[in-house]
């Protein structure tokens, strides 16, 4: 079994003990969560906001009233939405630069919330400034320089939270603490369903990087969170039933239906369907099989009525079809979370890790179905290759190694070369150290 958790930060052939030296940015980055010495009393942490369109917007409502947080300053492009947000909130600061956000020096902490191509260039910017992350999923959709983002964050010794709000849905939440109570016995089979209520627009699926990846990857990483594992290996299928204007698009862009098998360690396996379209709103549930029973979620509706005439018995409304109104108490949640991490500086519960995993999962699933066969996900882990924490390439699409050079497929040997998050590196042992102890220095 691969374990992804423990290995998965730094694939890399090392060159030089030189390249894991710790920043010394990380000494003196602490100050923001430590006990002010007059009052005894935590100082607020400050916060900014990057992207002011809707998802930005839950976030920073959640974020002005989570205690010990004060937003500071907000940046759009469009600069009339960062005003408006900036006034709607209380916001002293706006601007149209994302950069004067993660440059400001009253900023502790920043909130990612821009268009995905964005989201790896402004979390190593964060890194290099010294800044606590919060970012929206994707990373990147690029292995390598999702790795690269990852190690900025834990070389600067910041935190850095992921965006995969379904983890603080409360549905999936009671499904998962039922299977930590042993409430249905030991865990035999995991499904979950993801039906959109209508295909997106053909520009947003050309170059989104295909069903799995834009869609799936949510899908997958529930199910991870719900077996509470690492898992082994996947085998996916895809089709087109409903936009046919996708049809000659690249690989799985072309799919707007697919289906994965996931094995996990055990013999427990996950199913996951996914497509972009329902007809009758967001179709997201879950199910979990256990050796004493069973638990499954139904779907969000906006309210409990129900009717009941002569041709019809059933709920009075039709589920959410609007994602913020179907994920809106997770998104706040998962900002409260992050805020609380911040405040008492611990954990944070979703971490760049979790967000690596989930691209890796998409990125085998996406190779299953254009291959035909099952893929383990180690086979995707092999591909980076890292001359130092933050200097990744994909080995496929790189002329920069020795001839012959193969990354070690024994991924578990790596582990002690991983470049630890600013939480790891508190429980002891430098980056330094636990090179030196690998190469006997």
């Amino acid at each position: 079994m691969v374990r992804f958790s423990s290995v998965l930060v730094c694939l890399v052939a090392v060159k030089s003990a030189a390249a894991f030296a710790p920043s010394p940015r990380h000494a003196a980055r602490s100050s923001a969560l430590q006990m002010t010495t007059d009052s005894g009393a935590k100082d607020p942490i400050k916060v900014g906001v990057i992207g002011c369109g809707r998802i930005g917007i839950v976030h920073l409502g959640a974020i002005n009233k989570a205690p010990g947080v004060i937003p500071v300053v907000v940046s759009n492009p469009t600069i009339s939405k960062a005003e408006s947000a900036a006034k709607t909130f209380g916001v002293p600061k706006f601007t149209s630069d994302a950069m004067e956000v993660i440059t400001d020096p009253d900023v502790d902490a920043v909130w990612i919330c821009s268009p995905s191509q964005y989201h790896a260039d402004q979390i190593k910017a964060c890194a290099a400034n010294g800044k606590h992350v919060f970012c929206e999923k994707p990373i990147a959709t690029d292995l390598a320089e999702t790795v690269e983002a990852i190690n900025a964050c834990n070389e600067a010794g910041v935190k850095l939270m992921i965006g995969l709000q379904r983890r603080f849905d409360p549905n999936f939440l009671r499904v998962k603490n039922a299977i930590q109570n042993k409430e249905v016995g030991d865990t035999i089979i995991i499904k979950t369903c993801s039906r959109d209520p209508s295909p997106p627009p053909y520009e947003y699926v050309k170059g989104g990087g295909g069903i799995f990846n834009d869609m799936a990857v949510h899908d997958l990483d529930m199910t991870r969170f719900l077996a509470g594992t690492d898992p082994i290996e996947i085998l996916a299928v895809g089709s087109c039933h409903i936009d046919k204007s996708i049809e000659n698009l690249p690989g799985s862009e072309a799919f707007d239906t697919a289906s994965c098998i996931v094995r996990y360690p055990g013999g427990v396996n996950a199913m996951v369907d996914v497509c972009r379209q329902s007809s009758y709103g967001y179709d997201q549930r879950a199910e979990v099989l256990g050796t004493a029973g069973m638990i499954a979620t139904d779907n969000v509706y906006p309210n409990t009525a129900k009717i009941y005439r002569k041709d019809f018995t059933g709920n009075a409304d039709m589920p959410f079809d609007f994602f913020l109104s179907r994920y809106f108490e997770a998104y706040v949640t998962e900002t409260e979370a992050f805020c609380k991490s911040l405040v008492e500086d611990t954990p944070v519960p979703c971490t760049g890790t979790d967000g690596l995993v989930a691209l890796v999962m998409s990125l085998a699933a996406d190779k299953s179905a254009a291959e035909g066969r099952w893929v383990k996900f180690s086979e995707i882990i092999e591909q980076v290759y890292c001359s130092s924490p933050t200097e990744c390439s994909l080995l496929a699409n790189s002329d920069a190694f020795p001839e012959g050079f193969k990354p070690s497929k024994n991924i578990q040997d790596l582990s002690n070369i991983i470049s630890p998050d600013v939480d790891q590196q508190k429980k002891g042992g430098s980056l330094m150290d636990k090179f030196k102890d690998l190469v006997g220095i």
